[in-house]
């Protein structure tokens, strides 16, 4: 208990999944988390949590990104750990010959410039705070590649290197940028499939078994305390062995 004690967080994309799991254990931990997300239900999702400050943003969009920010500069005075987080997925496979320009450009929207646009304002007030520790989430398809999922792919690979090189511009700031990089786990990009489907899909995972949002959670509580102190720059794949195949 108390690992990120007294600690200011943002973490985006937390009205599900892995957001939702690193709020609840952030909290537990003893942070005060401005938990964000462009679903307005995330308003009524913290009511019992007195340590969460929920705010509608769009990572998307500018203005709105530069608001969720200011809402830890102005209730807390500093930030010292974000938890880039929301992302998207695409629900059917394309070919490249095939892909629709619209969707991709919705993909990278989300996953590259929403990714930019929230570290470029945290990291702002992280400089203000004198120092802090970003956690993007990337993904095993930065690492390998997936057929049919090539804007999905290709933008994890920019976020993996979207982390490293940030990693070096702000090592002197006191500053750590590390990305988790999930393989399959149990959130909502798995809902509606069928039981033989999740089983064939446990059967790619060498441990058997498909991870939990817990999982992921615990990484990034790692990453986000001064346990990894001596760690930046690294993306890290927790993927129950896939990437090993």
């Amino acid at each position: 208990m108390d690992r990120l004690k007294n600690k200011i967080c943002i973490i985006t994309g937390a009205n599900s999944g892995f957001g939702a799991e690193m709020t609840k254990l952030f909290t537990e931990e003893g942070a005060k988390v401005i938990a964000a997300d462009f679903n307005p239900a995330i308003m009524e999702k913290y009511t019992d949590n007195e340590n969460v400050t929920p705010v509608i943003c769009d990572v998307t969009k500018e203005d709105q990104v530069v608001a969720m920010v200011n809402v830890a500069r102005e209730k807390y005075g500093r930030l010292d750990v974000l938890c880039n987080n929301a992302g998207t997925n695409n629900k059917t496979p394309y070919r490249v010959h095939e892909y629709p320009v619209e969707e991709w450009d919705m993909l990278y929207n989300v996953l590259v410039k929403g990714a930019f646009l929230v570290m470029k304002e945290s990291l702002k007030l992280m400089l203000e705070s004198g120092g802090g520790s970003v956690v993007n989430t990337g993904s095993i398809g930065g690492f390998r590649a997936t057929p049919g999922s090539t804007a999905y792919c290709s933008a994890k690979g920019a976020i993996r290197m979207m982390t490293t090189n940030a990693a070096l511009e702000y090592v002197k700031d006191n500053i750590r940028i590390n990305s988790v990089c999930p393989g399959i786990f149990n959130t909502a990009i798995l809902d509606g499939l069928k039981p033989d489907v999740l089983e064939f899909l446990a059967q790619q995972v060498p441990m058997g078994y498909i991870g939990e949002p817990r999982d992921m959670a615990n990484l990034a509580l790692f990453l986000a305390s001064d346990e990894s102190k001596y760690i930046t720059g690294q993306s890290i794949l927790i993927d129950g062995g896939r990437s090993c195949q």
